[in-house]
Protein backbone atom coordinates (compact mmCIF):
# COMPACT_ATOMS: atom_id res chain seq x y z
CA UNK A 1 0.00 0.00 0.00
CA UNK A 2 1.43 3.38 -1.05
CA UNK A 3 1.78 6.12 1.75
CA UNK A 4 -0.70 8.98 1.34
CA UNK A 5 0.80 12.18 0.86
CA UNK A 6 -0.17 14.85 3.66
CA UNK A 7 1.14 18.25 4.89
CA UNK A 8 -0.23 16.97 8.88
CA UNK A 9 3.22 16.79 10.61
CA UNK A 10 1.57 14.36 13.33
CA UNK A 11 0.60 12.07 10.02
CA UNK A 12 4.09 12.56 8.38
CA UNK A 13 7.46 10.73 9.01
CA UNK A 14 11.35 12.34 9.82
CA UNK A 15 11.65 11.21 6.28
CA UNK A 16 8.52 13.17 4.99
CA UNK A 17 9.75 16.28 7.08
CA UNK A 18 13.05 16.08 5.30
CA UNK A 19 11.90 15.63 1.81
CA UNK A 20 9.54 19.14 2.47
CA UNK A 21 12.20 21.45 3.69
CA UNK A 22 14.27 20.56 0.38
CA UNK A 23 11.42 22.60 -0.84
CA UNK A 24 9.76 24.56 1.68
CA UNK A 25 10.70 25.84 4.68
CA UNK A 26 7.41 27.61 6.26
CA UNK A 27 5.14 25.89 8.76
CA UNK A 28 1.87 26.79 10.17
CA UNK A 29 1.20 26.25 13.97
CA UNK A 30 -2.27 26.06 14.72
CA UNK A 31 -3.27 27.95 18.09
CA UNK A 32 -6.93 26.92 19.74
CA UNK A 33 -8.85 27.91 23.04
CA UNK A 34 -10.92 26.15 25.13
CA UNK A 35 -13.32 28.96 26.74
CA UNK A 36 -17.53 28.95 27.39
CA UNK A 37 -19.02 30.17 24.59
CA UNK A 38 -23.19 30.84 24.23
CA UNK A 39 -24.82 28.33 25.37
CA UNK A 40 -25.84 26.67 21.88
CA UNK A 41 -22.25 25.89 20.39
CA UNK A 42 -19.23 23.88 22.03
CA UNK A 43 -16.18 25.04 24.01
CA UNK A 44 -13.93 24.68 21.32
CA UNK A 45 -15.63 26.74 18.83
CA UNK A 46 -12.36 28.60 18.23
CA UNK A 47 -10.12 25.88 18.15
CA UNK A 48 -12.61 23.89 15.41
CA UNK A 49 -12.43 27.47 13.11
CA UNK A 50 -9.15 27.47 13.53
CA UNK A 51 -8.39 23.75 12.59
CA UNK A 52 -10.79 23.81 9.25
CA UNK A 53 -9.13 26.90 8.24
CA UNK A 54 -5.25 25.90 8.17
CA UNK A 55 -6.55 22.47 6.51
CA UNK A 56 -7.89 23.97 4.07
CA UNK A 57 -5.11 26.32 3.67
CA UNK A 58 -2.49 23.73 3.98
CA UNK A 59 -4.18 21.96 0.84
CA UNK A 60 -4.32 25.27 -1.27
CA UNK A 61 -0.42 26.13 -0.38
CA UNK A 62 1.19 22.69 0.27
CA UNK A 63 2.34 23.99 3.65
CA UNK A 64 3.02 21.53 6.93
CA UNK A 65 0.57 22.18 9.93
CA UNK A 66 1.15 20.88 13.25
CA UNK A 67 -0.98 19.14 15.50
CA UNK A 68 -3.52 22.49 17.13
CA UNK A 69 -2.84 23.30 20.69
CA UNK A 70 -5.89 22.99 22.49
CA UNK A 71 -5.84 25.69 25.13
CA UNK A 72 -5.30 29.16 24.93
CA UNK A 73 -4.98 32.70 27.38
CA UNK A 74 -8.75 32.79 28.36
CA UNK A 75 -9.03 33.89 31.72
CA UNK A 76 -12.03 36.29 31.29
CA UNK A 77 -13.65 33.30 30.33
CA UNK A 78 -13.74 31.35 33.57
CA UNK A 79 -16.17 32.68 35.00
CA UNK A 80 -17.25 32.08 39.09
CA UNK A 81 -15.76 29.77 41.19
CA UNK A 82 -17.13 26.20 40.92
CA UNK A 83 -20.02 27.79 37.85
CA UNK A 84 -18.79 24.94 35.76
CA UNK A 85 -18.03 26.38 32.92
CA UNK A 86 -15.78 24.31 31.60
CA UNK A 87 -13.18 26.69 30.65
CA UNK A 88 -9.10 25.74 30.61
CA UNK A 89 -6.76 28.43 30.44
CA UNK A 90 -3.11 28.86 30.45
CA UNK A 91 -1.59 31.69 31.97
CA UNK A 92 0.26 34.42 29.88
CA UNK A 93 3.90 32.74 31.09
CA UNK A 94 2.73 29.11 30.26
CA UNK A 95 1.26 30.13 27.00
CA UNK A 96 4.59 31.72 26.25
CA UNK A 97 6.42 29.38 26.66
CA UNK A 98 4.34 26.91 24.46
CA UNK A 99 4.72 29.09 21.70
CA UNK A 100 8.28 29.62 22.17
CA UNK A 101 9.03 26.29 22.71
CA UNK A 102 7.11 25.25 19.71
CA UNK A 103 8.59 27.42 17.55
CA UNK A 104 11.99 26.88 18.52
CA UNK A 105 11.63 23.37 18.11
CA UNK A 106 10.75 23.96 14.32
CA UNK A 107 13.44 26.07 13.89
CA UNK A 108 15.89 23.54 15.57
CA UNK A 109 14.62 21.32 12.42
CA UNK A 110 14.97 23.30 9.61
CA UNK A 111 11.95 25.97 9.07
CA UNK A 112 12.71 29.29 8.60
CA UNK A 113 9.12 30.99 8.75
CA UNK A 114 6.81 30.25 11.59
CA UNK A 115 2.97 30.87 11.20
CA UNK A 116 1.08 30.66 14.19
CA UNK A 117 -2.81 30.76 13.30
CA UNK A 118 -5.75 31.35 15.79
CA UNK A 119 -9.37 32.46 15.79
CA UNK A 120 -9.41 33.05 19.65
CA UNK A 121 -8.72 36.69 19.36
CA UNK A 122 -7.07 37.06 23.19
CA UNK A 123 -4.08 34.32 23.03
CA UNK A 124 -3.05 37.77 20.75
CA UNK A 125 -2.78 39.80 23.79
CA UNK A 126 -0.07 38.11 25.05
CA UNK A 127 2.34 36.70 21.94
CA UNK A 128 4.22 39.82 20.73
CA UNK A 129 7.30 39.52 22.99
CA UNK A 130 7.86 35.73 22.65
CA UNK A 131 7.40 36.10 19.16
CA UNK A 132 9.99 39.18 19.03
CA UNK A 133 12.09 37.12 21.23
CA UNK A 134 12.85 33.89 18.63
CA UNK A 135 13.34 36.36 15.79
CA UNK A 136 15.91 38.30 17.54
CA UNK A 137 17.47 35.12 18.64
CA UNK A 138 17.38 32.90 15.58
CA UNK A 139 16.52 35.58 12.43
CA UNK A 140 14.08 33.35 11.92
CA UNK A 141 10.55 35.14 10.20
CA UNK A 142 7.61 34.80 13.17
CA UNK A 143 4.02 35.71 12.56
CA UNK A 144 0.54 35.60 14.72
CA UNK A 145 -2.20 35.65 12.12
CA UNK A 146 -5.78 35.78 13.33
CA UNK A 147 -8.99 34.57 11.27
CA UNK A 148 -11.29 37.15 10.62
CA UNK A 149 -14.42 37.48 12.65
CA UNK A 150 -17.26 40.19 12.65
CA UNK A 151 -14.80 43.01 13.60
CA UNK A 152 -13.42 42.50 10.15
CA UNK A 153 -16.67 43.24 9.15
CA UNK A 154 -15.45 44.17 5.01
CA UNK A 155 -13.49 41.11 4.99
CA UNK A 156 -16.52 38.88 5.22
CA UNK A 157 -18.67 40.35 2.67
CA UNK A 158 -20.54 38.23 0.86
CA UNK A 159 -20.71 35.59 3.97
CA UNK A 160 -22.03 38.01 6.75
CA UNK A 161 -26.03 39.32 6.41
CA UNK A 162 -26.34 40.61 9.31
CA UNK A 163 -25.48 44.81 9.41
CA UNK A 164 -22.56 45.95 11.70
CA UNK A 165 -25.05 47.60 14.27
CA UNK A 166 -26.58 43.43 14.54
CA UNK A 167 -22.99 42.20 15.02
CA UNK A 168 -21.41 43.99 17.19
CA UNK A 169 -18.64 41.46 17.90
CA UNK A 170 -17.70 37.87 17.37
CA UNK A 171 -18.61 35.63 19.80
CA UNK A 172 -21.11 32.82 19.77
CA UNK A 173 -23.01 35.58 16.89
CA UNK A 174 -23.75 34.80 13.19
CA UNK A 175 -19.36 33.34 12.25
CA UNK A 176 -18.88 31.07 15.20
CA UNK A 177 -22.80 29.21 14.98
CA UNK A 178 -21.76 28.90 11.19
CA UNK A 179 -18.82 27.76 11.16
CA UNK A 180 -19.71 25.49 14.60
CA UNK A 181 -22.38 23.97 12.10
CA UNK A 182 -20.54 23.22 9.03
CA UNK A 183 -18.08 21.71 11.44
CA UNK A 184 -20.42 19.31 12.77
CA UNK A 185 -23.82 20.33 13.06
CA UNK A 186 -24.75 18.13 15.90
CA UNK A 187 -22.49 19.66 18.42
CA UNK A 188 -25.26 23.11 18.09
CA UNK A 189 -28.56 23.16 19.72
CA UNK A 190 -30.38 26.17 18.30
CA UNK A 191 -33.11 25.36 21.14
CA UNK A 192 -30.49 27.67 23.39
CA UNK A 193 -29.22 30.26 21.43
CA UNK A 194 -29.98 33.90 21.98
CA UNK A 195 -29.38 37.13 20.41
CA UNK A 196 -27.63 39.47 22.74
CA UNK A 197 -25.10 42.72 23.08
CA UNK A 198 -22.39 44.05 25.21
CA UNK A 199 -22.71 46.40 28.07
CA UNK A 200 -19.91 48.04 29.36
CA UNK A 201 -19.54 46.52 33.88
CA UNK A 202 -22.03 47.86 35.52
CA UNK A 203 -19.76 48.86 38.11
CA UNK A 204 -18.52 51.96 35.67
CA UNK A 205 -21.56 53.73 35.66
CA UNK A 206 -23.82 55.40 32.86
CA UNK A 207 -20.74 57.49 31.35
CA UNK A 208 -19.33 53.93 29.89
CA UNK A 209 -21.00 52.06 27.20
CA UNK A 210 -19.08 48.77 25.38
CA UNK A 211 -19.92 47.98 21.21
CA UNK A 212 -18.20 44.30 21.01
CA UNK A 213 -15.96 41.77 22.55
CA UNK A 214 -12.86 43.70 22.63
CA UNK A 215 -11.34 45.38 25.90
CA UNK A 216 -12.09 48.67 24.46
CA UNK A 217 -15.00 50.39 26.76
CA UNK A 218 -16.94 53.71 25.09
CA UNK A 219 -16.25 56.93 26.98
CA UNK A 220 -17.80 60.12 25.45
CA UNK A 221 -18.30 58.47 22.05
CA UNK A 222 -14.72 57.42 21.60
CA UNK A 223 -12.80 54.27 22.02
CA UNK A 224 -9.75 55.34 23.97
CA UNK A 225 -9.54 52.94 27.05
CA UNK A 226 -8.82 49.22 27.33
CA UNK A 227 -10.00 47.87 30.80
CA UNK A 228 -9.25 44.17 31.48
CA UNK A 229 -12.63 42.99 32.43
CA UNK A 230 -13.98 39.41 32.61
CA UNK A 231 -16.27 38.40 29.95
CA UNK A 232 -19.60 38.02 32.72
CA UNK A 233 -19.13 41.43 33.56
CA UNK A 234 -19.74 43.09 29.81
CA UNK A 235 -21.74 39.81 28.11
CA UNK A 236 -24.61 38.36 29.82
CA UNK A 237 -24.94 35.32 28.07
CA UNK A 238 -21.64 35.02 26.34
CA UNK A 239 -23.48 35.52 22.79
CA UNK A 240 -22.55 38.65 21.12
CA UNK A 241 -24.57 39.03 17.90
CA UNK A 242 -27.27 37.35 16.17
CA UNK A 243 -27.01 33.73 16.10
CA UNK A 244 -29.71 33.39 14.33
CA UNK A 245 -28.26 34.48 11.11
CA UNK A 246 -25.76 31.23 11.53
CA UNK A 247 -26.11 28.49 8.64
CA UNK A 248 -24.15 25.61 7.17
CA UNK A 249 -23.53 27.18 4.94
CA UNK A 250 -22.46 30.30 5.65
CA UNK A 251 -19.84 28.20 7.70
CA UNK A 252 -18.13 26.64 4.58
CA UNK A 253 -18.12 29.89 2.88
CA UNK A 254 -16.09 31.08 6.35
CA UNK A 255 -13.77 28.07 5.82
CA UNK A 256 -12.93 28.41 2.12
CA UNK A 257 -12.62 32.25 2.29
CA UNK A 258 -10.31 32.11 4.90
CA UNK A 259 -8.27 29.83 3.76
CA UNK A 260 -7.65 31.09 0.80
CA UNK A 261 -6.53 34.69 2.15
CA UNK A 262 -4.41 32.49 4.31
CA UNK A 263 -2.87 30.27 1.49
CA UNK A 264 -2.47 33.44 -0.40
CA UNK A 265 -0.32 34.80 2.88
CA UNK A 266 1.67 31.87 2.69
CA UNK A 267 2.60 32.19 -0.47
CA UNK A 268 3.95 35.30 0.09
CA UNK A 269 5.87 34.30 3.45
CA UNK A 270 7.67 31.58 1.06
CA UNK A 271 9.13 34.19 -1.00
CA UNK A 272 10.66 35.98 2.03
CA UNK A 273 14.39 36.13 2.04
CA UNK A 274 14.44 35.04 5.69
CA UNK A 275 17.35 32.26 6.68
CA UNK A 276 17.61 31.21 10.64
CA UNK A 277 20.86 31.87 11.46
CA UNK A 278 20.93 30.23 15.24
CA UNK A 279 19.05 27.27 15.51
CA UNK A 280 19.90 26.55 18.66
CA UNK A 281 17.50 25.20 21.62
CA UNK A 282 18.17 24.36 24.99
CA UNK A 283 14.94 23.16 26.01
CA UNK A 284 15.33 19.41 26.41
CA UNK A 285 16.10 19.73 29.94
Amino acid sequence: MTKQKTFYLHDMTYVDVAEYLKECDVVMVAMGSLERHGAHIPLGCDALTTWEVVKRASGKASVIYTPIIPYGYSPHHMHQMGAGTGTITLSGDTYRRVVYDIGKSLIYHGFNKVVYVTHHGSNSKVVDEVLRRIRYETGAFTCWYKTPTEREYNALQGIIEGPPEETPGWHSGEIETSTCLAYDETCVDMSQAVQDRTHAPEWMGPSFSKRDGSGMVEFMGTEQAWVPMEHQEYSDTSTIGNPFRGTKEKGFKYFEHSAHHLAEFLEEVKKFPVQATNREFNGRA
